[in-house]
């Protein structure tokens, strides 16, 4: 079938379809990673995306289900160069995944780097959605600043992840990937995972807090910022990724939207205190502004924004980067195992 990606400013991109039939709507933005395809798709951070991989072949590993950072996929859609199948093909199919393959992915990554991310459609048969039609459906669709997505992707009910260790942990899931929470249960921490919504008086019975990653602008996210003024002071806070937006904003900074994001492996981070520069895993559309203050702990070396706070005296800090790294380098692994123990020891 003719299947082809459309972006906004009426750019077509033509291939064929591997996965599911019908058309996708949402985001188009590029991801740099070599590896973790699986963890990708299935990390709630993309949701409302259609995501572009730079890597020339996708699913060359295959797929397993330890690997999926949720229970399903959040992308809308994946784009490629050349997809591998037929394991992941297959699996693209079963999840309702809208894939096309024989892209240009080089080109439409330039796109994008030079007009940044934009709405769009990835379309599995022309025959049933002509690229005219598909541009005024397009251009209908909202816009990523101002969108809450963390309520869209975050648990409904209370649950416990490890229901033993110490010190006890409250997580609070404004898109959690798996992996963070292995790792938090791995550092021994007794790990309960909330809902977005959950109010101060529930989280700071907890010994700490984690703020997750997640997707969206945080700016809509008043209530949830309103949260964590409450609990600063009162308990240790993390917050990772939009958790760190979220901090951010409710300790005086301010975030914008990144013309087209910092989504892959590879992303350079300065760490202040030492000099040392950490190769990140990064996966985001807003981030917070720069600026000169002292509770700015990390940096990133491609633009200047903050990559990281450290607010002692409200017993808070956050990383826009993923310590987790799934997928990912290792250079930033000991961060929420450090956070754990310190935890522990103040607990």
């Amino acid at each position: 079938m003719s299947a082809y990606l459309l972006l906004e400013d009426g750019t077509v991109f033509r291939g064929d379809s591997v996965g599911a039939a019908g058309h996708a709507f949402g985001e188009a933005v590029f991801t740099t990673a070599m590896t973790g395809y699986q963890e990708i798709a299935t990390d709630p951070s993309y949701a409302e995306q259609l995501i572009t991989y730079t890597a020339p072949m996708v699913g060359n590993y295959g797929v397993a289900t330890a690997r999926s950072e949720a229970a399903r996929p959040f992308a809308r859609g994946v784009v490629m160069r050349e997809a591998r199948g037929p394991a992941w093909t297959d699996w693209l199919d079963e999840h309702g995944l809208v894939a096309l393959s024989g892209i240009d992915t080089r080109s439409l990554v330039l796109r994008l780097r030079d007009g940044g991310s934009m709405r769009a459609v990835a379309v599995a048969d022309e025959a049933a959605l002509s690229v005219e039609d598909a541009l005024a459906q397009v251009q209908e669709q909202p816009a990523m600043t101002g969108r809450a997505l963390a309520g869209g992707v975050s648990t409904e009910f209370v649950y416990p992840y490890a229901d033993a260790g110490s010190p006890s942990i409250a997580v609070v899931d404004y898109g959690v990937k798996r992996s963070m929470l292995r790792r938090l249960a791995l550092a021994g921490a007794r790990v309960t995972v909330y809902p977005h919504d959950v109010d101060a008086d529930t989280l700071t019975a907890h010994d700490g807090v984690l703020l997750s990653n997640g997707p969206g602008d945080p700016e809509p996210l008043v209530d949830e910022v309103a949260t964590i003024r409450e609990i600063l002071g009162r308990v240790p806070v993390f917050g990772i990724c939009l958790g760190h937006q979220l901090l951010g904003l409710a300790t005086g900074h301010e975030t914008f939207k990144l013309p087209f994001g910092h989504r892959g492996g590879n992303h350079p981070v300065l760490e202040r205190k030492t000099g040392r520069v950490l190769v990140t895993s990064q996966n985001h559309g807003f981030a917070v502004k720069p600026t000169e203050a002292k509770e700015a702990t990390h940096i990133s070396l491609y633009d200047g924004t903050v990559e990281g706070l450290d607010v002692p005296e409200l017993r808070a800090r956050s990383v826009q980067f993923h310590p987790e790294a799934g997928p990912g380098p290792h250079d930033s692994w000991p961060l929420l195992e450090e956070w754990v123990a310190e935890v522990k020891r103040g607990a």
